[in-house]
């Protein structure tokens, strides 16, 4: 059988592969699992690794990685084409893409028609929602509702990336242990993005002293004062670009794709981007970028140049 895994959810795609390795016996596995980079994919290599005969097992697995996007069109890709017409029956072989398949390819259509291609895409919704508390129970924690939203929002659907906060939630709340809310602000939210998000809230409503001390809290963090300068010309960019996606009625998850924002990040840039006008925006980053113009060019201290931001974004 001929496989293809593909799509931009990485750890569903690993997992099928993992699924599809647990079928060769654990004992003889070394012997009956060949992995190649399609980067230098060679057919007779391929060919090696498909005819060899099973080794005290049914079938052999050939997993091959980034082969679609890297042969070459022409006669290499064709060959590889004829080939598969070869591809032994006690072998199945596994074709896994990291990056984006050109569905219009002769190996994508040959593929599809004769094998099975897998698709994994990040999931969203309900399924998302039920996935999350599926894997929850698989650290044998309970999640609450309320906290199995704020996880998504922070994350997003990249599986991945639940997974690893799960798996620090499930240690600190220990087994059996419930997590709330409060462990996901503790342990998922970064906790210098809440105080920016606070900070740029403070410079929306013009509040000067509130964000002088959002300012220096940032400062306290320990970051430099030169970072928080270029992380507030950041901000406002996604606050641009989010403002302009938001003018096409983009959803929220759809912009998220599109700046490559953490679906949190978009929802909160959301609320923000109401509080300025396009025009007040395009003025601060402007300003921003004069103002770490000249503490490179050491015409101003950083710490002076971000003080004084904040005072003209505040009259």
């Amino acid at each position: 059988m001929i496989y293809l895994l593909h799509g931009p959810d990485e750890y569903q795609r690993s997992q099928a592969l993992l699924r599809m390795r647990a079928a060769i016996p654990a004992d003889v596995a070394d012997l009956n699992i060949t992995y190649l980079d399609g980067r230098k994919l060679k057919l007779d290599t391929l060919a090696a690794a498909c005819e060899a005969f099973p080794f005290l097992a049914d079938m052999r697995l050939v997993i091959v990685s980034d082969a679609l996007k890297q042969t070459k069109a022409g006669k290499e890709r064709e060959d590889l084409r004829a080939y598969l017409d070869r591809v032994p029956a006690t072998s199945d072989l596994v074709f896994v893409e990291n990056d984006e398949v050109d569905r219009r390819s002769i190996l994508f259509t040959y593929i599809k028609k004769v094998g099975s291609v897998l698709e994994f895409t990040p999931l969203q919704g309900s399924d998302l929602n039920r996935w999350v508390h599926e894997q929850a129970k698989v650290f044998d924690v309970t999640l609450e509702p309320a906290a199995a939203q704020r996880l998504i929002e922070f994350v997003g659907g990249e599986s991945r990336a639940i997974i690893n906060e799960l798996g620090k939630l499930a240690s600190y709340v220990g087994r059996g242990g419930r997590i709330r809310p409060a462990e996901i602000d503790l342990l998922v939210a970064d906790g210098q993005e809440q105080n920016l998000f606070s900070f740029i809230d403070d410079l929306s409503a013009r509040r000067l002293g509130a964000a002088l001390r959002g300012a220096r809290m940032l400062l306290e963090d320990g970051q430099a004062p030169t970072y928080i300068l270029f992380m507030l010309a950041r901000q406002i960019r996604i606050l641009l670009g989010v403002r302009e996606l938001v003018a096409r009625r983009m959803r929220a998850d759809e912009i998220a794709a599109e700046l490559g924002q953490r679906p949190f990040v978009v929802k909160k840039a959301i609320e923000q981007v109401r509080s300025f006008e396009a025009a007040t925006l395009d003025r601060l980053h402007d300003r921003l970028l004069e103002l770490d113009l000249a503490t490179k060019t050491g015409r101003i201290q950083a710490d002076v140049a971000l003080e004084l931001f904040v005072s003209e974004a505040c009259r």
